[in-house]
């Protein structure tokens, strides 16, 4: 009842929210300005009821669009579709007998349909989703030329650091796709990296057993034949695995390769190999890498808890989060005292310690998290360098001597330990006249470097080295702190 109470509101001015209001990225309406006014319509009008019905059918469908992170060709995305399109012609249909309040109750019902329907395909082909599903489809194409197409074929397949590798690099690509905060993009993207870093074990996981010296001999024992040939259903169900995390199996299903690989562990603990220890360590890493596959068929479900998809409830994200707010604490503190000419204030030992605090956050194997931590330290050790140089340039005393290609050199890295300065205190965007005046700064201070001839002198060429890397390390660090990067 308390549903039915809500539903009428909502036809009288109080904004539906979609059976429970979004609030990270779903339809918001706004309240309706006559809603104090406005008295209720009777109740048992027809035309009030068949907005009722309506109204507790969008109740159903709201959440479900509000967390659909598929695309357009899926077929919830079409059941979703034409539910709401046949809700919207039926409201249209509601004969308002040209009473204000049913027109004005019948408007705010088509808006609720209108509203979730342009929610719906905006998420659906947003460009970050088609970011997403681009870099899947490149990930799958990947996996079926060097993975599965070979084993399907007979022949073997291509695993090796090399496959690894092109993986991570695809993985590290979708991290940075920007989300905007929505939840179907949150999800789509986390389910996407998901099956890309089961992938990834699966395969590292195959790149190991390779160095064992498996299978045994059949004449060792009579139990080694039939473990021998459970290691060759292994391979093919590693390969079948494969296949479903990348989504190119089309009549195989995590529940039946769950069942194969079961059975396989059920006929492995039926083998007798009592009073042989080699035997049975065999048994036992067959049986391992049997449960290492098992553990990656959960994923069909995978994403569904909002608590894995929104990192900003994850506790290892929150743990960065608090070492950044006080490297940001720690930031303003040093940049004060220096605008002040002051350096006794050196946190150098607080931003180490926070450094081995980063090194222990348990990232999951989530390249999210990976990439949040990755963030962090870089803050943490612009902060150090920064006062590093500092001090050197406090404590030069240039002598008679020095070559002036070397003092060239600490021209330059006097101007680039002020133009840090500025990055580090930076805290707009990239379109911002200041950032781009900063770039400039930088760059100039890049060719300045260039044009230094060392004349011979080895000093001058590490020194002159070591003054580029730290110039291109301030323009990371400020690409970086403006490509609105995200969880």
């Amino acid at each position: 009842m308390q549903q039915d109470s809500e539903t009428k509101n909502s036809l009288f001015g109080k904004p539906f929210d979609g059976g429970k209001r979004m609030d990270h990225g779903g339809p918001q309406q706004q309240q309706h300005p006559m809603e104090q006014q406005q008295q209720p319509y009777h109740p048992q009008h027809p035309a009030m009821m068949r907005l009722y019905e309506v109204q507790k059918e969008v109740a159903s469908l709201g959440p479900q669009v509000c967390t659909f992170s598929g695309l357009q060709n899926d077929r919830d995305y079409k059941r979703l579709e034409r539910e709401l399109t046949r809700l919207l012609l039926e409201v249209d249909q509601v004969d308002t007998e040209g009473k204000a309040e049913l027109q004005g109750a019948r408007k705010r019902a088509a808006q609720e349909v209108e509203g979730l329907l342009r929610y719906l395909e905006e998420n659906a082909t947003h460009p970050s989703r088609v970011a997403i599903e681009e870099l899947s489809n490149e990930a799958r194409q990947l996996v079926d030329d060097r993975v599965v197409a070979p084993q399907r074929s007979g022949g073997v397949a291509e695993i090796n650091d090399e496959l690894v590798d092109a993986l991570q690099e695809i993985v590290l690509r979708l991290t940075q796709v920007k989300t905007e905060g929505r939840v179907p993009l949150r999800k789509a993207r986390y389910r996407a990296l998901t099956r890309m870093c089961a992938v990834q074990d699966v395969i590292e996981g195959r790149t190991q057993q390779q160095t064992l010296s498996l299978p045994l001999s059949g004449d060792t024992h009579e139990a080694v034949h039939r473990i021998n040939q459970v290691m060759v259903k292994v391979s093919v169900a590693r390969s079948q695995l494969v296949a479903l995390l990348m989504g190119l199996s089309g009549r195989d299903s995590c529940t039946h390769l769950s069942r194969i690989l079961t059975e396989m562990q059920v006929e492995l603990d039926a083998l007798d190999v009592s009073g042989n220890a080699a035997i049975r360590n065999y048994r036992k890493q067959v049986v391992e890498e049997i449960n290492g596959l098992l553990k990656h068929l959960d994923l069909e479900v995978e994403g569904d808890d909002t608590r894995r998809y929104d990192l900003g409830q994850n506790n290892s994200i929150r743990e960065i989060e608090a070492v950044r707010a006080h490297v940001s604490h720690l930031r303003d503190g040093v940049l004060r005292h220096c605008i002040m000419g002051d350096l006794s204030f050196r946190p150098k030992a607080e931003l180490q310690s926070l450094l081995t605090h980063l090194d222990q956050v348990d990232t999951g194997r989530n390249p999210c998290i990976r990439e949040a931590r990755r963030r962090a330290v870089v803050e943490v050790q612009a902060i150090i360098t920064f006062l590093d140089l500092r001090e050197a340039l406090a404590r030069r005393q240039p002598g008679p001597s020095e070559h002036p290609s070397h003092r060239a050199v600490w021209l330059v890295l006097g101007s680039l330990s002020d133009l840090q300065a500025q990055a580090l205190g930076f805290d707009g965007k990239r379109l911002d006249k200041s950032y781009m005046m900063l770039e400039e700064l930088l760059t100039k201070q890049l060719l300045a470097l260039d044009a230094v001839d060392p004349q011979g002198d080895e000093t001058t060429k590490m020194a002159r080295k070591q003054a580029v890397k730290f110039a291109q390390n301030i323009l990371n660090y400020l690409d970086m702190k403006t490509d609105e990067w995200e969880y």
